[in-house]
């Protein structure tokens, strides 16, 4: 499984070639030496090198001082690279050992029938690269405000100070900051979903594979406002079906200026 109590990587069976300083971090139980210093370039628009992520070099010394003492995620002081690094030790599936992992999800795709697949390094497509055709993550997947893809939250105060996101999430001063109202989205969680990068330690408002899933709760996302359905451990409430929009509601959680406010259809409300 993903945490091995007893010996890390070598209580899952992976023999004495795996990393033996796994087990020190989170009870690790995968080996993640296949993938030390390894950049994988991120992509959803097309731009294979738009969002290169590099993964530690290793998990000793000064490399742990260095990009694991980022952002607080999830009760660990980790920057994304980290976390990124440890999810691809399961999900690669290439430069990984496969272990648990069955290549497809358990759960079956809503509406459209069959299984997702699991092992991201395996679905490369055709003329890309094996992570062109996933959703970005790093230092240059950022949500900001602005539009056209980010959130329409620029709010100035009496004393002509501009507020950053953080400060706009839950205001009721801005109307653009409409998620915020729905109760299944994750910006109405106890702590800030996003996550810093290494490579811009100053930017703590990226994308990680954590912003958008949790690792521990399969089919239910919980957060102050109570209790949610999800699916394939979505970090909000994520019900797709045939008459729904919960998959546009998720997807706005980061991308506002999609919102039918942000593009002037105040009759119509997203939520």
């Amino acid at each position: 499984m993903c945490h091995a109590p007893h010996s890390g990587a070598f209580g899952n069976g992976l023999g004495t070639g795996a990393d033996p300083q796994n087990g020190m971090y989170a009870l690790w139980g995968q080996d993640l030496s296949p993938l030390y210093g390894r950049t994988y370039s991120f992509s959803g628009d097309g731009n294979t090198s738009s969002y290169p992520v590099t993964l530690p070099a290793n998990l000793g010394g000064t490399v742990v001082t260095g990009q694991m003492n980022g952002l607080v995620k999830n009760g660990h002081s980790w920057y994304g690279e980290t976390i990124v690094l440890f999810c691809l030790s399961c999900h690669d599936g290439v430069s990984t050992t496969v272990g648990m992992m069955q290549g497809m999800t358990v759960e079956t795709l809503p509406i459209v029938g069959g299984k997702a697949p699991t092992l991201l390094g395996l679905a490369s497509p055709s003329g890309g690269t094996p992570y062109s055709n996933d959703h970005p993550v790093g230092a240059n997947a950022t949500v900001g405000c602005g539009a056209p893809y980010d959130w329409d939250c620029t709010v100035t105060t009496t004393g002509g100070v501009t507020q950053s996101i953080y400060s706009v999430i839950g205001s009721t001063t801005n109307m653009k900051a409409f998620l915020t109202n729905y109760p299944g989205s994750f910006w109405n969680g106890s702590s800030n979903p996003l996550t810093t990068f290494y490579a811009n330690p100053g930017n703590p408002n990226a994308v990680t594979c954590t912003t958008c899933h949790n690792q521990h709760s399969m089919t239910v996302f919980t957060n102050k406002n109570g209790s949610y359905p999800t699916m394939f451990f979505i970090t909000g409430q994520y019900t797709p079906n045939a008459n729904g929009n919960s998959v546009a509601q998720f997807c706005r959680n980061c991308h506002g200026g999609e919102s039918n406010e942000s593009n002037g259809v105040a009759g119509i409300p997203t939520i």
